[in-house]
């Protein structure tokens, strides 16, 4: 039986409906209209923010240009503004001029005392810091070694002693016989035999000769050592104060006085005291001249002064450093002062310039020296000066510079001749520069 309708086929042989794809699909598509007022704002939008945009930028060029200018202001004033220094007053030179330099103090003896004979440290009796005075017995030394040779050297002398008595009694026997013999008559004795007795006897004279001598040989040996046992007793060279003790109870010592020898005792005498100074060239010449004045001050606590006069001086230039070794002799009875001691040495001596200024108030260009005046209305013009004596601190000009002139300290390089500059401090109040070289 067929079927009623037309026969089943599946999907894919099934005829399409193009027309109701279409329509169901112009469905679903989006709608192309839009409401006209989304794009006025949109514009007024954009319009908005490139306005606060423009007027960004233009506030901060503004400020910009307001910063630069008070920047540019600000130079210009810096620049016009009169640069600060420090002045000082040219003082006259005094009189008697003092030169002060660094000085140390030295014993008037130092000695380092070694042991003379090899043994071990008996007994020690001072210290470092007591007084002694000379001849005064500092340690005794037990030296076993040199007691046996001493007996030794007296047994040989004894021997010898007792050689010349037999070298004696020889020598005599034989000068009997040889006279005996040479006074005998002609044919008695022959010539041979009295040659033979005057050598025995020469010989047995040389030979008590040299027993003679040798006893004074081993009288000199017993000397030495006898000598050199009085050195078992260590004492002082003179009157002084032990300031350093390297031995103890036992210790081994050694005769000598090397490097590789440990000494006993170092002692100083302190009175009177020497005070070293290394003094610069330019003032070497004018403390060879004389018995300069000098005043040594000590430092420190308890600051003392001593006077006292240039006693000697090296008479030559140390060529590394250029200075002259000048030594000053104090009176040192209490013991205020002590070897090593730093101590400033101010010398007395004649001026040499007109006027005495700071170091720091000179400038030093290929010309030569000059110093920055400060005349009237605060100007600044530069001065060119002859340097009498350096001193270290403070020079002596001998040219350029009147006293009462002011002249700038550290002057900046970039202040000119004709600059008009700012006090910092009145002339015044500027204290007098202390004077050390």
């Amino acid at each position: 039986m067929e079927p009623d309708g037309p026969p089943d086929m599946d999907d894919k042989t099934r005829p399409t409906d193009y027309g109701a794809d279409v329509s169901n699909t112009e469905s679903h598509a989006v709608a192309t209209g839009y409401d006209p007022a989304t794009g006025e704002r949109l514009k007024r939008t954009a319009r908005i923010v490139l306005i606060v945009l423009v007027v960004g930028f233009l506030a901060v060029r503004i400020e910009r240009f307001f910063h630069d200018r008070a920047l540019a202001a600000a130079a210009r004033d810096a620049a016009a503004a009169a640069i600060p220094v420090e002045v000082i007053v040219a003082r006259p030179v005094a009189a008697v001029q003092p030169f002060t330099l660094p000085g140390q103090t030295a014993a008037w003896y130092t000695s380092t005392i070694y042991a003379r004979v090899n043994g071990y440290v008996a007994k020690w009796f001072v210290d470092i810091g007591d007084h002694v005075k000379k001849d005064t017995v500092l340690a005794l030394i037990d030296t076993p070694e040199l007691d046996a040779e001493l007996v030794a050297a007296r047994a040989q002398l004894d021997r010898a002693q007792a050689d010349v008595g037999m070298r004696k009694a020889q020598s005599e026997f034989a000068k009997v016989q040889y006279e005996r013999w040479r006074d005998s008559p002609k044919g008695v004795v022959s010539e041979q035999e009295r040659d033979q007795k005057r050598t025995e006897y020469d010989s047995a004279a040389a030979q008590y000769k040299a027993a003679l001598a040798q006893v004074s040989l081993n009288e000199a040996q017993v000397a030495q050592y006898q000598a050199l046992t009085r050195f078992k007793r260590v004492t002082a060279p003179f009157d002084g104060v032990i300031t350093a003790r390297d031995i103890d109870i036992g210790n081994l010592v050694t005769a000598g006085s090397t490097t590789a020898t440990t000494p006993l005792y170092v002692m100083t005498q302190n009175d009177p005291m020497r005070v070293f100074v290394d003094v610069p060239q330019s003032a070497a010449t004018e403390l060879m001249a004389g018995a300069i004045p000098v005043t040594v001050v000590t430092t420190g606590a308890g600051a003392r002064s001593f006077a006292g006069k240039v006693t000697r001086t090296a008479q030559a230039i140390n060529a590394q450093a250029r200075t002259m070794r000048v030594e000053v002799d104090l009176a040192n009875p209490d013991g205020a002062l002590v070897p090593g001691l730093y101590v400033k040495a101010s010398f007395g001596l004649a001026p040499k310039g007109l006027v005495q200024v700071p170091a720091a108030a000179l400038l030093f260009k290929s010309s030569g020296p000059e110093v920055a005046i400060v005349g009237a209305g605060d100007r600044v013009r530069f001065q060119p000066v002859s340097i009498a004596r350096d001193d270290g601190s403070m020079v002596e000009l001998g040219s350029g510079v009147a006293p009462g002139e002011r002249l700038a300290l550290n002057l900046s390089s970039q202040v000119n001749a004709g600059d008009k500059v700012r006090v910092t401090a009145p002339a015044a109040a500027e204290p007098t520069p202390e004077h050390h070289p």
